[in-house]
């Protein structure tokens, strides 16, 4: 089973590299974010035309999240990470998806920090703790994917002393991240390639994925029992070079669980 985090940086606009990419790479699970339309705007024909079934939370030109299913369709868990119900934010989503909890977040930015948005950014990932704390306490197999907008340590980005200050990369944020693997969570690429530079995002500017000047923002958490099945982990790197690309590329796991193949209505 293979299961990716991609975000799109605009599902519409990017629509025809997503479906090349289904096609080449064919996963199974798929987190989407940064879809940057309304609920109504979701390409849901083309997506079922590949062969997946979708449950989405769009917003208007900004943020939203979507999981897609090869050959079946997700049971919606919820649609808002729980604890701020003024948060009307489209940046988390959850479904039960061939037995397993696959949970698709887009952390906020926190730009520029301190400030507000970074104080937003905090919060928000307060809230993902403590989800994530009920998450592994309910003994289900899950696996938080998504695009975190953290950089874990100095390995996950090129020339670390330029993000000193960043929102990305503060102290805060990245003992944050810190104490949510430590709740049993595995950090997927981590765990398979513990000392690779290994990137998910390159800028549009100053050829940024020519010279692989890049970072890991986009991250696969796997519950324990996920984590024992863990086969293969990597980052279609290829496909941030297509035309019209989002600035992000598509990061999966593999596990040795086999699904079962269902036919999308």
């Amino acid at each position: 089973m293979k299961i990716a985090t991609y975000n799109v940086n605009g599902i519409n606009g990017r629509l025809p590299v997503l479906l090349r990419w289904l096609e080449d790479a064919k996963p199974d699970i798929v987190c989407l974010q940064e879809l940057k339309a309304p609920q109504e705007k979701f390409p849901l024909k083309d997506i079922q035309k590949a062969g997946y079934g979708a449950i989405w939370h769009g917003q208007k030109s900004w943020n939203g999240v979507a999981i897609l299913s090869r050959g079946s369709e997700p049971v919606e868990i919820r649609r808002a990470l729980p604890g701020d119900p003024d948060d009307m934010h489209s940046r988390y989503i959850e479904a039960a998806v061939d037995g397993l909890i696959i949970g698709c977040l887009y952390m906020p930015n926190g730009n520029p920090a301190p400030g507000p948005k970074f104080s937003y950014k905090l919060g928000w990932f307060d809230r993902l703790l403590k989800h994530g704390k009920k998450l592994l306490a309910s003994g289900h197999p899950v696996i938080l994917a998504g695009d975190y907008n953290v950089l874990p340590t100095d390995l996950d980005v090129y020339k670390p002393e330029r993000w000193r200050d960043d929102a990305l990369f503060r102290p805060e944020v990245r003992t944050a991240y810190a104490k949510l693997v430590k709740q049993g969570w595995t950090d997927s690429i981590r765990k398979l390639h513990p000392d690779q530079r290994i990137y998910t995002f390159w800028d549009y500017f100053r050829n940024a994925h020519g010279r692989n000047a890049g970072l890991r923002i986009d991250h696969l958490l796997l519950s324990p029992s996920i984590a024992a099945q863990l086969k293969a982990a990597g980052v279609d790197a290829e496909v941030r070079g297509w035309a019209k690309s989002s600035d992000h590329a598509p990061t999966w796991v593999t596990l040795k669980a086999t699904r079962s193949r269902q036919t999308t209505a």
